[in-house]
């Protein structure tokens, strides 16, 4: 299984939308948008899990595609390193 980055999506996008689309070029294990944690609105990207062959051809076929009056990025997802700016809550020496 290959997850793929989709970043760049019109706020309006839903997962049905987006299934809809990497549909196109194969079958797809899922789809993932994220959303903002405060908000609860779209954050403009997402994730879409596919098999290898199938992602490779979604990729190739939806990179830089129009949706919405947006080009997408669409990429094989990069593991995340490191963390966000900061020590970890209850990190670092206590301050009496």
């Amino acid at each position: 299984m290959t997850k793929i980055y989709v970043g760049n999506l019109p706020f309006s996008a839903n997962e049905g939308e987006i299934r809809e689309l990497f549909g196109q070029h194969g079958a797809v294990e899922s789809v993932s948008l994220i959303m903002d944690r405060e908000t609860g609105r779209p954050r403009g990207f997402g994730f879409v899990e596919m098999s290898r062959a199938d992602a490779t051809r979604a990729i190739e076929n939806l990179n830089g595609k129009e949706m919405g009056g947006r080009a997408l990025r669409v990429n094989e997802a990069q593991e995340r390193t490191g963390g966000g700016g900061g020590p970890a809550r209850g990190a670092g020496p206590k301050r009496w």
